[in-house]
């Protein structure tokens, strides 16, 4: 029994021995260790707090994240609020050109192709009067009982040029007092006519019925509505106007 216990401490001596020398391996790991964490021990920058110091600072993330979450939706409402920046509108407008003949208007449409209006564009027929007289006369009066009165009006005032209209038309009994090629010439005429108290008399143009074209263009550009305009006046001398 004494030689296990004496060999039992001469084995346990040679071990402590052999770690204290080294011979069981080194203890840098462990000393770099406590090198590491010991910097991060420093109590002299350690501080104590009271119970409501420590409860203030958990306290104060959480309030922070509640704040960072309350303020996002109402970025958000007031982003969607923001009224959008409202986009440069293009002038547009609306133009109504006019009149040609049938030749005119054929000239006018085969220039304007190449801008490609397409429903933009629309023609419209209209009826009209080459005028090529204009007729002082007194109105027709009906009849040709009518007709006669007015004529003896007339002779009583120192008119004597005038004859009665006749024949299957709109002027039948009508009282003609001259025919001009110009309407100054009628307008002179009618001057006269009125100081010799004739008051009743007017001016109308006559001339054959025609058909004239005219056109309306919408919702173009300003640099289109030159163009449309520019062709209008090297085609004849069409009106273009605003439409109405």
């Amino acid at each position: 029994m004494l030689r296990f216990v004496f060999w039992s401490l001469l084995l346990l001596n040679a071990a402590l021995f052999a770690y204290a020398k080294g011979f069981l391996g080194n203890g840098k790991g462990s000393e770099e260790e406590r090198a590491r964490i010991k910097p991060q021990l420093e109590a002299a920058r350690l501080t104590v707090l009271t119970n409501a110091q420590a409860e203030a600072a958990k306290a104060a993330p959480a309030a922070s994240a509640a704040a960072g979450q309350a303020s996002a939706p109402a970025a958000a409402a007031v982003e969607a609020s923001a009224p959008a920046a409202p986009a440069a509108a293009k002038p547009l407008a609306c133009i109504d050109v006019g009149t040609f003949s049938a030749n005119e208007a054929k000239r006018f449409e085969t220039r304007l192709a190449k801008l490609d209006l397409g429903e933009r564009q629309s023609r419209q027929a209209v009826q009209a009067q080459d005028v090529t007289s204009y007729l002082v006369n007194i109105p027709p009066q009906g009849s040709k009982e009518a007709a006669d009165r007015k004529a003896s009006e007339l002779r009583n005032l120192g008119v004597t040029n005038f004859f009665v209209m006749s024949g299957d038309s709109p002027m039948k009994y009508a009282i003609s007092l001259g025919v001009f090629k110009t309407e100054s010439g009628a307008q002179t005429l009618l001057a006269q006519l009125n100081k010799q108290g004739v008051h009743t008399a007017r001016i109308t143009p006559r001339g054959p019925a025609s058909t004239r074209y005219s056109y309306r263009f919408q919702d173009i550009e300003t640099a289109t509505r030159e163009r449309i305009v520019a062709v209008a006046d090297a085609v004849s001398s069409a009106e273009a106007k605003d439409c109405r």
